[in-house]
């Protein structure tokens, strides 16, 4: 059964998957010190270098200059959550901050650059020298970064995997999905921490198991299922590695988390080199809250584990009681691609994981298409219907 196509737009609808430019991320309150801004000029020619997927090092667009691989002297670590956390509580009981904005002289241009809220990359706008916030990495103020996951998907890639989900979309507008999205892509790193930890568990509950008896005489005679329940207790040990807790990106937490997994064993340790080109994000929420977030994680899997150590056919969990140890924690970048688009005067996000190429993002519906496939559904139960009485 084939759909009709919608019908003719106005021309001043006809938009199909106009490129605008990319949603701003939203700023944040939380101060930041700054310091000096890196560049990230060739070698050969002078001109900004971007980091480069292929070559995973900064490669000038130009004229093809590659420069060494980005170099860090520490290796990803494991942080001590509860020290950090100590740090953090105090930081709360201090006077309130200052705006978090910023100037920083160009090394290039020497005109004076502002970094407002959460951005930490971005280029001159006098310019167009790529430049880093060297502070936000060291700051006493804020958790410097730990690891950082680059960019794998070029951004033609990540258009060619655009290209394919709009083809998978159900109740796409005929004119999108035939002429598809030309969306402009911007690069950004957005901001996550992960927790390790160590769970000592024991729990109590109760194990049901069904059975099956008859009841009744005649016309009424059934057979019910009841449960008998039995008491079970037990203990484990269960060690969580990278919980895995988004720590502000502006983002849908629906989207965000479609984009999973993430290559987390690809963490490389932190070096400014990996931001040449794209945008970069400082975290938003604060590591109390992301961990308030990821714990809460944690104990949903541990009810769940205790469930499948109850066993039978149902469970009720009357007490977990867990001891946590080895808690630590990791501050990390992970990259998307990050593109908006037009469509009958409304503006559509599209997301694009940078290192697995997954696509989720917002999409415009059909509804003459469902409200048809409605209409031929109901057709068909009706004749259905009409059959069996005819029998």
């Amino acid at each position: 059964m084939s759909l009709p196509q919608d019908p003719p737009l106005s021309p001043e609808d006809e938009v199909v998957g106009e490129a605008s430019e990319p949603p701003p991320l939203p700023a944040e309150d939380e101060a930041t010190r700054a310091a000096r801004a890196y560049k990230f000029p060739c070698g050969g020619c002078g001109a900004d270098l971007a980091f480069d997927p292929r070559e995973q090092a900064p490669k000038c667009p130009y004229c093809g200059h590659v420069a060494p691989a980005p170099e860090s002297s520490r290796a990803v670590r494991e942080n001590d959550l509860l020290a950090a956390l100590e740090k953090a509580a105090e930081r709360r009981s201090e006077v309130a901050r200052k705006e978090d904005l910023h100037e920083v002289r160009c090394d290039n241009c020497h005109a004076t650059v502002q970094f407002q809220g959460a951005l930490t990359a971005q280029r001159c706008p006098y310019c167009a020298q790529s430049m880093a916030r060297e502070g936000v990495h060291e700051s006493t103020q804020r958790l410097a970064v730990d690891g950082i996951v680059p960019f794998q998907i070029e951004a033609t890639a990540a258009r060619a995997n655009l290209k394919l989900w709009v083809k998978s979309r159900w109740f796409l507008p005929s004119a999108l999905a035939r002429k598809g999205i030309d969306a402009a892509f911007q690069g950004v790193y957005l901001p996550f921490f992960t927790f390790d930890a160590l769970t000592a568990n024991r729990y109590r509950g109760m194990r049901g198991e069904h059975y099956y008896v008859t009841v009744g005489h005649g016309k009424n005679r059934r057979t019910v299922r009841k449960t008998r329940w039995y008491p079970a207790s037990g203990s484990f040990r269960r060690f969580f590695d990278d919980v895995l807790e988004s720590a502000g990106s502006g983002l849908p937490e629906g989207e965000l988390a479609a984009l999973e997994p993430w290559p987390l064993d690809g963490l490389k340790p932190w070096a400014p080199e990996y931001l040449a080109g794209y945008l970069a994000r400082t975290y938003e929420r604060p590591l109390p809250d992301c961990f308030s977030s990821a714990r809460a994680q944690v104990e949903r899997e541990l009810d769940l584990e205790v469930r499948r150590r109850i066993g039978g056919d149902e469970q009720r969990v009357l007490s977990i009681d867990t001891d946590w140890s080895a808690l630590t924690y990791k501050h990390v970048l992970l990259p998307v691609w990050i593109a908006s688009y037009r469509w009958k005067s409304k503006t559509y996000r599209v997301v694009v994981n940078a290192a697995t190429g997954e696509v989720q993002g917002e999409r415009p519906w059909s509804w003459l298409k469902i409200a048809l496939l409605v209409l031929a559904l109901a057709s068909i139960v009706a004749v259905i219907a009409v059959l069996a009485n005819t029998r």
